[in-house]
């Protein structure tokens, strides 16, 4: 197993650890929990560079990084929900769009067509991932000002994910030429 896919699971085990140290009640929870966060998704593209840079691009690794992309983005959400610091409307949007665009990718990969990673989904991955860090440091260090930034990301966020969705529906139909 090549180091791109070990840092790909790698993500994938801090997912529950992630969970466990925010759900329960421990002191600074929420920031050790935030720190995992960031390692995790700092993984995320160091792993798809570490492939390129060293041509080992394999198909274990093109089927768990987004995998492991998804797993943690859905269980910050769902433990964001679960603590009350996010409607679950939110969190259903975002995840709704990723079950959405892995239907059309796959359609699209039965049809032999490969339907290429935009910057509108790297800029939604992006907010997002800042969007869950300032809402698990309850908004610090923007709190010290009474600025609710935290809010503000996760609705740039949701802005992404659902243009972005638009934008891949809209390619995917262009590329399987659906009316």
């Amino acid at each position: 197993m090549n180091l791109a896919n070990k840092l790909t699971l790698l993500r994938i085990f801090l997912v529950p650890v992630f969970m466990f140290v925010l759900l329960i009640k421990i002191p600074y929870g929420e920031y050790i929990a935030a720190a995992i966060f960031i390692i995790a998704a700092s993984t995320d593209g160091l792993d798809g560079y570490i492939a390129r840079k060293r041509k080992q691009i394999t198909n274990l690794g093109k089927l768990m990084d987004p995998l492991a992309d998804k797993l943690l983005i859905t269980a910050a959400l769902i433990s964001l929900v679960e603590l009350g610091i996010i409607s679950g409307w939110i969190a259903f949007i975002i995840i709704g769009r990723e079950f959405f665009v892995t239907g059309i990718r796959t359609i699209a990969a039965a049809e032999g067509v490969i339907i290429a990673a935009s910057k509108l989904g790297k800029i939604k991955t992006i907010s997002q991932i800042i969007a869950i860090v300032v809402l698990l440091l309850n908004d610090f260090p923007f709190s010290l000002w009474q600025i609710p930034f935290g809010k503000y990301a996760l609705y740039i966020a949701v802005f992404f994910t659902i243009w972005s969705g638009v934008d891949y529906f809209l390619k995917a139909r262009k590329s399987l030429k659906l009316k």
